[in-house]
């Protein structure tokens, strides 16, 4: 039997979330069964991880504000490879990816909700519309993904998707735990924070991840512990805010913007407590990670983290948008260093095993042949 061609496809080429799955697919899918091809938009490091991979990239300019004319342009990119399955990942390859897909004359089309994001779209025409066109896609969409319990009930509620098509796989990461030769004190050196106390966020700097809640928590964490320094990790279209932010509450010899990082697994492994004041999420990969390095976890209270974090468990959840309770869980820690080791091992013993890497591929191998099969 020849091997089924997969063409995994999202749309901007940095490494977030479902980039992250998109690579974790490409290296990990069964060779002898499956030949792996990738697109995205041009450049950038998820194509320069792929080259690593040995995984072909098809650079393909696909954006949100790309129009109509798109999906005919994607679908004469896509014509002549012969591709047995189309996985698109999130909502801008999702529309334009799956629409090119039928152009093509793509045989299977597999589609995956890194999060529901337009469900907290601002405008509620936007919205409307947004739950409208993924009702009309998924028909003709062999199967949708949805990467937690919590969205993919949401998703039955608003019935994006049929139910026989609806598909739960969790995320998963290589619990790869720590890093062989990794000196934190030379990492909080260079972070500016050697001899403080350092509380790290890793994140896109995007509204979903309720940054300037954490940056407002900042004053009132230095109440209490003065030295405390903390880092922020990742880029995105809310730099310049959050840096005005930072000059604004005076708070800059205790916060940092660091920006797109290629060391931010060391900068992770380098906290005292990690954290994520996110507003909505999917499922989060980096408190997988961040629990695999053992670290004390403070995290909001929403749908998609509580799957992964028990509250005085294996982390502590607070409210989200509220600078007082965020600041008030990072104190405790920063101050029971007891307790926080005893979260940090708990979340290092129990979350990885349930969030396995090779759970999510098998998973994912199983749905590709099932809807290949029924493709004929």
């Amino acid at each position: 039997m020849s091997r089924i061609k997969v063409l995994e496809m999202i749309d901007r080429p940095f490494l977030g979330g479902g980039q992250i799955t998109l690579l974790s697919l490409a290296k990990g899918l069964d060779k002898e069964k499956f030949e792996v091809l990738a697109a995205s938009g041009g450049g950038g490091p998820l194509a320069d991880e792929l080259g690593k991979l040995g995984v072909p990239h098809i650079p393909i300019d696909i954006r949100k504000s790309s129009g109509p004319w798109a999906a005919g342009r994607i679908a004469a990119a896509l014509g002549g490879l012969g591709v047995d399955i189309l996985h698109t990942h999130g909502g801008v390859a999702g529309l334009y990816g799956r629409l090119a897909a039928k152009k093509a004359g793509i045989p299977a089309v597999v589609h995956t909700l890194h999060g529901i994001h337009y469900l907290h779209y601002r405008n509620p025409l936007l919205k409307r519309a947004s739950i409208v066109l993924e009702r009309r896609l998924s028909r003709s969409t062999d199967a949708v993904i949805f990467v937690s319990q919590a969205d993919l009930q949401k998703g039955m509620n608003l019935r994006l998707a049929p139910a026989g098509k609806a598909r739960l796989i969790r995320n998963g990461i290589d619990p790869a735990g720590g890093i062989p030769g990794f000196d934190g004190a030379a990492k909080k050196n260079e972070l500016g924070s050697a001899g403080r106390p350092l509380v790290v966020a890793v994140s896109r700097l995007h509204r979903q991840k309720g940054l300037k809640y954490l940056l407002r928590a900042v004053p009132l964490i230095r109440e209490e512990v003065p030295a405390v320094k903390v880092v922020i990790a990742g880029g995105g279209p809310l730099e310049s805010k959050l840096a005005s932010a930072v000059r604004r509450l005076r708070i800059g010899e205790s916060a940092a913007l660091l920006g797109e990082r290629k060391d931010a697994r060391e900068v992770m492994a380098a906290a005292d407590v990690f954290v994520l004041p996110s507003l909505w999420e999917g499922l989060p990969y980096v408190l997988v990670e961040a629990a695999a390095l053992g670290k004390p976890i403070v995290a909001t209270d929403i749908d998609g983290v509580r799957e992964v974090i028990r509250s005085g468990e294996t982390g502590v959840l607070v409210p989200p948008r509220d600078p007082g309770q965020l600041a008030a869980a990072l104190i405790l820690l920063l101050r029971d260093r007891d307790l926080a080791g005893k979260l940090g091992e708990r979340a290092r013993r129990d979350i990885p095993p349930a969030f396995s890497l090779e759970r999510m591929v098998r998973e994912t191998e199983a749905l590709y042949l099932d809807v290949f099969r029924n493709a004929g």
